[in-house]
């Protein structure tokens, strides 16, 4: 067990402190080898040495020679010692019997004392420096002049002696005490750690965005595959319903076929019965010996017509080579159908933002704040706008894909498509889609039964579909030279695509009466 008396014996008498690396003289004093071998470079310039214990003088450099038994017994101390402070703290070096923790430690009796010595210590040395309980306390003493450490040196930036301020080579420098040197520090750490925090309170914040923007991210693209997934279901299934019909016509069309020819088979059968029967018959008469039977026959006309055709029944058009072509021909624009739907939702990733044009508007639309309503109304003209219900964005499309959609609220008759900007602002020709300046889709509820169109260059197309929605979306592909027409069911449905070459910028426009059109799509 670690005693006050053993620790004495292992200090060195030059640094105070407990040795390191010990090294024994020829006159048997122990030192540290690094303080021994600095007293030598002190007395190096005067070609004498001595031992600083005893002063035996040595008339060469001692040669340090380590003392391997002093090296053991300070490792095996300081292993107890450390051993001893890791169950009990700090321990009393008084106390030799049993370890009792330290209050005090004495910075110039380089000791840690109990509540009981510590009484004896304050009554004995009064003027002794006392600071918590510490293991070491050689880096509170100055590595110089031994003394403790007291002032702090402005200048070096160093905790220092008095002998170091009055002789020393901070001689004159500017120092404070050390709590007021302290304090100081405190103050600008204090300063430096409000800084760091408001940086940590904006890292967090900013940690906790980027979790957003990652979560609305993860978030978008689940429901993207979710929509990937939604949309390869229904091309399976629009698929296998296709090959269904398909196998299902081409059964139907083999019996069809196969009946038909079964019938022209079984008539043929007959006939071929009938013309064997007569072979026999004339046979027969060519046989016989008898002039008089032959000569009584009937006409041998009436047994075969020789103006009759051999092949009287029709059995062509059965081979299925027209109806084959229509089949591939339908299952391409099936196909194609499908391809459109993929192209729509992955080709073109964010709506274009529309914005209408209120200059271009017709007097008889009122454009919404937003700019992305118009709704039919009735008010004075003016020259230079539309002279019919319609209005066109302000932004033009020169290149590009782009998407926007359309919703149609309570219109009797609406367009919607795109146009060139130099189309006709007057006169009939300045309809959508009645000029080579526009293509447009409408739907009129009064008379077609909710039909769809597509109109360009006066040209009217019906489209087969009825109207089950009351939003469209556009498409454009303006390199390509597309121009499609979806309608926003579930599944989308795709209505038609025009083919031009585009040459013009274009602008979105579109056409009200009654009711109103609200572009959706825009960001």
């Amino acid at each position: 067990m670690a005693s006050a008396g053993l620790r004495k014996e292992l200090n060195c008498s030059i640094c105070m402190d407990i040795y390191t690396d010990p090294v024994t003289l020829r006159c048997g004093h122990n030192f540290c080898r690094v303080c021994f071998e600095d007293v030598l470079d002190t007395e190096g310039g005067y070609g004498d040495y001595s031992c600083p214990e005893c002063r035996v003088r040595f008339h060469k450099r001692p040669r340090l020679q380590k003392n391997i038994t002093l090296c053991n017994v300070v490792k095996n101390f300081l292993s107890l010692q450390t051993h001893q402070e890791e169950i009990t703290g700090i321990c009393c070096t008084y106390c030799v019997d049993s370890p009792v923790p330290a209050v005090r430690s004495c910075l110039l009796c380089e000791a840690s004392l109990c509540d009981k010595h510590l009484r004896v210590h304050i009554e004995t040395a009064t003027d002794h420096v006392l600071t918590e309980p510490s293991i070491s306390m050689k880096n509170r003493k100055c590595s110089i002049h031994r003394k403790i450490l007291e002032y702090y040196c402005t200048e070096d930036a160093a905790c220092i002696c008095v002998s170091c301020s009055l002789a020393g080579e901070h001689r004159g420098h500017r120092v404070e005490m050390l709590d007021e040197a302290s304090e100081k520090k405190k103050k600008k750490l204090r300063n430096v750690l409000q800084k760091l925090i408001t940086k940590r309170r904006k890292t967090e914040e900013r940690v906790r965005s980027l979790e957003e923007q990652r979560r609305k991210a993860q978030e978008k693209t689940s429901g993207k595959a979710e929509r990937v997934t939604a949309l390869f279901i229904d091309i399976r299934r629009r698929v296998d319903d296709l090959e269904k019909k398909l196998l299902s016509d081409i059964k139907r069309q083999e019996e069809k076929v196969s009946l038909s020819l079964y019938d022209v088979i079984q008539k043929l059968e007959i006939k071929k019965d009938e013309l064997s029967r007569k072979m026999r018959h004339i046979e027969e008469l060519c046989n016989m010996t008898d002039p008089l039977t032959v000569l009584q026959e009937p006409d041998t006309g009436d047994l075969c017509d020789p103006e009759e055709e051999e092949d009287d029944e029709d059995t062509g058009g059965h081979d299925g080579g027209d109806q084959g072509a229509e089949l591939i021909s339908h299952i391409s624009h099936t196909l194609s159908d499908i391809i459109r739907d993929i192209n729509v939702t992955f080709h073109v990733q964010d709506p274009a933002d529309i914005l209408l044009d209120v200059n271009m508007a017709s007097n008889n639309l009122l454009i919404s704040d937003d700019m992305k309503t118009a709704t039919w109304t009735l008010i004075t003209e003016t020259a230079e706008r539309f002279q019919y219900y319609q209005v066109m964005s302000g932004r033009r499309f020169t290149s590009g894909r782009h998407y926007w959609d359309v919703e149609i609220s309570r219109s009797v008759l609406w367009m919607v498509g795109m146009c060139y900007s130099s189309i006709d602002r007057r006169g009939r020709h300045s309809h959508i889609g009645d000029n080579n300046k526009s293509w447009g889709l409408y739907g009129e509820l009064w008379y077609n039964n909710n039909q769809y169109s597509v109109i360009h260059d006066s040209k009217v197309i019906p489209l087969p579909h009825q109207i089950s929605s009351d939003r469209v979306r556009i498409c454009l592909d303006y390199e390509a030279g597309l121009l499609s027409f979806y309608e926003l069911c579930d599944p989308i449905r795709h209505l038609h695509t025009f083919t031009a070459t585009f040459s013009e910028p274009l602008h979105a426009v579109l056409y009200v009466c009654k009711g109103s059109v609200k572009i959706s799509g825009g960001a």
